[in-house]
């Protein structure tokens, strides 16, 4: 039977069926993508990782290196700078809390520059930063006993000062002036000390006998009475003195209350430096005092060279302070900051020394000093040169080693103990500077090598110099004594 016919114009469906094996195919494929996607993903991790450890392990010796160096290099660049105010409060901390009257040393003072800075200096040793001056704790140094030795064991016992009343020095047609005369510096202060006299003096005996300035009751140098009694009863002094007007005086600090009431405090004026000082509102007190200083005024200077004048009270303390037994000298350009009996104790006592002086910082030997002195035009090249002839005539080594030590000294600070021998050393270096030049540095060497003898002296390095004193510089010239 036949299919029934439809109509030509009967409208027709077009449906489109996707095919199972395509759309299952194509499933396939982004499943790939997909897991080759996560496959790079992990593959990258695991590479960037393994470049990282094998880059340490490769180079683990320069990656601790560098930190090391870097820490090293900022160390470094710290041991030249000084300690900043707020690194002296800390280092100072303790010190401070239990010492008021330091504070108030440091209200009391206008600052400027060093002044009043206790911050101590340090050096390092053997890779440890150390303290140079090491004291003893505060509360050992508020109990700190004097040492007194009446016996002497050295090998000179007694010391006579040659003076115009013994007449069996007194010889040939010498005429001596308040002044120094024409070719020579002698004066009736000095006495005249001949070349033969100076020779003697270098041989040590039991009983030693020389020139050591105050020859002539008129010869200068005059101390009030007053002044004089109060000088007789210190036993121990820190002294210092400005002729001329040329420095300021600094207030000592750091110092105990013990301390105050065992140490005398003695500046040394003359009538130019009491009138400059006057004249900017320093006046002294009715009690004869500034501040913590006992200023003494002295009259009569017996040399024009104010730089002499100066070595008097420098080295001559044992004649000024004849019941002192220890003394601390300070040149007036330094202000004094440490407590005096821990001092002594640090320099003389706990070394068993009697002298104690600093290296020199620049030069080791006199030979060096004089060219120096020249160059510096600090002397004429006339007088050093008449004063290292001598040395050299007399043997005086040209090495720059003395005794194990710098064979140069800066004679700024000296702690002594007044001994016959140390006394018999200081009355030699003192006849050295007025017969050749003022110039105290290059005739300590020499003295020390000429008198062989003293051999208790402790010469101190620089850095601990440098923590007795803040140092100032000179403030301006000093005026030369007009005669």
């Amino acid at each position: 039977m036949a299919s029934p016919k439809l109509p030509s114009n009967s409208s027709s469906i077009s449906i489109s069926v996707a095919d199972d094996d395509d759309s299952d195919e194509l499933s396939r494929m982004r499943a790939r993508v997909r897991r080759k996607r996560k496959k790079h993903h992990h593959r990258f991790k695991n590479n960037f990782s393994q470049r990282i450890i094998r880059f340490v392990l490769k180079y683990w010796t320069l990656l601790i290196f560098l930190p090391a160096a870097g820490l090293l290099i900022f160390e470094a660049s710290k041991i030249g700078r000084k300690p900043s105010l707020d690194d002296a409060k800390v280092s100072e901390q303790v010190i401070e809390v239990r010492k008021p009257s330091f504070q108030a040393d440091l209200n009391n003072n206008k600052s400027g520059g060093n002044l009043n800075r206790l911050d101590p200096v340090t050096h390092i040793v053997g890779g440890v930063r150390e303290r140079c001056l090491k004291l003893l704790p505060y509360e050992e140094l508020q109990h700190l006993d004097i040492p007194i030795h009446d016996n002497f064991s050295g090998p000179v016992k007694n010391v006579v000062y040659i003076s115009e009343k013994d007449t069996r020095h007194i010889g040939g047609n010498i005429t001596l002036s308040g002044q120094h005369t024409e070719g020579t510096r002698f004066n009736l202060f000095t006495g005249h000390q001949t070349f033969d006299q100076r020779e003697r003096s270098f041989k040590v005996n039991e009983t030693a006998e020389l020139h050591c300035g105050f020859y002539n009751e008129n010869g200068g140098f005059k101390i009030s009475d007053e002044d004089r009694s109060y000088m007789q009863t210190c036993k121990v002094v820190v002294s210092t003195c400005a002729f001329g007007g040329g420095d300021d005086l600094h207030q000592p600090i750091g110092m105990s209350e013990a301390t105050l009431e065992k140490v005398c405090y003695v500046a040394f004026w003359d009538e130019i430096t009491l009138a400059a000082q006057e004249s900017q509102g320093h006046r002294i007190g009715e009690d004869h005092f500034i501040g913590k200083w006992r200023v003494v005024v002295v009259r009569d200077l017996p040399f024009a060279d104010q730089r002499l004048n100066g070595k008097i009270p420098k080295m001559l303390g044992h004649r000024l302070f004849p019941q002192a037994k220890y003394s601390i000298w300070v040149d007036s350009k330094s202000q004094f900051r440490r407590d005096p009996l821990g001092v002594l104790e640090a320099l003389l006592w706990r070394s068993n020394s009697v002298l104690a002086i600093s290296e020199h910082g620049a030069r080791s030997s006199v030979y060096d000093e004089a060219k120096a002195v020249v160059k510096k035009h600090k002397a004429t090249p006339e007088e050093v040169e008449v004063q290292i002839t001598q040395y050299r005539h007399d043997g005086l080594p040209e090495d720059k080693r003395l005794y194990g030590k710098k064979a140069l000294n800066e004679a700024s600070i000296i702690v002594r103990e007044h001994t016959p021998l140390t006394n018999l050393f200081m009355c030699l270096w003192f006849n050295e500077v007025v017969r050749f030049t003022s110039r105290d540095q290059m005739s300590f060497p020499y003295v020390l090598w000429r008198l062989k003898v003293l051999k208790d002296i402790h010469r101190f390095p620089v850095c601990i110099r440098k923590d007795l004193v803040n140092s100032m510089g000179h403030v301006r010239k000093a005026k030369p004594l007009i005669s």
